[in-house]
């Protein structure tokens, strides 16, 4: 029998909480849905007024993976739902607004992927994104030096970043904005990779051309784009084990020196965010957004 629970007064249909979706550690769906509601109270205000992008994989990283941005057949009336611009035409999104719709969502398998813009103001980004990605044999070791090199560059332009680990083999650096259109900060975004590419020309990349990429880590700039999304802090990943995309200090990038050391998994958040709290609340006020230069 499929188990239904009450969250926030709403019932919420549960399914095979046994299945184990991380063959590499044993990890289980339950599991899976357990470290979504010890991390909503930090996860939710990165989710809230986003329309999300689905990534789900209902049996695994093994298994069929697949994107799903328009809102899934049998959702529940009472999830938020908003019409979102699109290139070919206006869709219909889902918005994770609350616990309840978190637990809802997480019962599908999914990574969460949101815009660097709320719904409100789809014409404005209030993110800025930069994605570095490392080519083999590269690691995020060579990731943390590119981002040292970024965060002062960014900082010469009165813009603040906070750097998160990708949850695979890369991170994320973020900084809230304000002011400016989506193409604006991917414009910026590509500038700031040229100048770390000009900087750093054995180690940065701002083009995607692959044969370019071994030893180097591209500066994913394009993120920005108004269509697409990118990993949601705190969400899981569809990876051999159930590595998070994890706030870190900039103390933790200056000192990587090893490729395993930023790799956070589900069970080791609980005693992060006891000892930093979410490191990535700064991005949330408002109050820190920054102008474009």
């Amino acid at each position: 029998m499929t188990p239904i629970t009450e969250v926030d007064g709403r019932r919420v249909t549960l399914s095979n909480l046994e299945k184990v979706l991380y063959p590499a550690t044993g990890f289980t769906k339950g599991e899976v849905l357990h470290y979504y509601a010890t991390t909503a109270e930090v996860l939710l205000p990165h989710l809230r007024d986003r329309a999300v992008s689905f990534l789900r994989y209902p049996d695994g990283p093994e298994g069929q993976v697949f994107f799903a941005k328009n809102v899934p057949p049998g959702t529940p009336d009472w999830v938020t739902t908003a019409e979102v611009p699109r290139s070919e035409g206006p869709a219909r999104m889902v918005l994770v607004q609350d616990l309840a719709s978190l637990m809802w969502a997480a019962n599908l398998v999914t990574e969460f992927h949101t815009h660097q813009w709320v719904v409100d103001a789809p014409d404005e980004a209030d993110r800025l994104v930069l994605d570095l990605d490392p080519g083999p044999p590269a690691t995020i070791v060579a990731c943390c030096e590119v981002a040292l090199w970024l965060r002062e560059r960014l900082a010469a332009d009165g813009i603040e970043a906070y750097p998160k680990t990708a949850g695979s083999k890369g991170l994320h650096l973020l900084a809230a904005v304000r002011g400016a259109s989506s193409d604006q900060v991917s414009e910026y975004a590509r500038k700031l990779a040229v100048e770390a590419e000009r900087a750093m020309p054995r180690l940065a990349l701002h083009r995607m051309t692959r044969s370019l990429r071994p030893g180097k880590v591209f500066v994913d700039w394009s993120q920005n784009a108004a269509r697409k999304t990118t990993a949601t802090p705190y969400t899981l990943r569809a990876r051999e084990r159930p590595l998070v995309s994890a706030p870190v200090t900039w103390a933790e990038v200056s000192e990587c020196g090893a490729s395993g050391q930023l790799a956070f998994q589900a069970g080791d958040m609980e005693a992060r965010l006891q000892d930093y709290g979410d490191l990535l609340a700064p991005l949330l006020d408002g109050h820190g957004a920054a102008a474009l230069p």
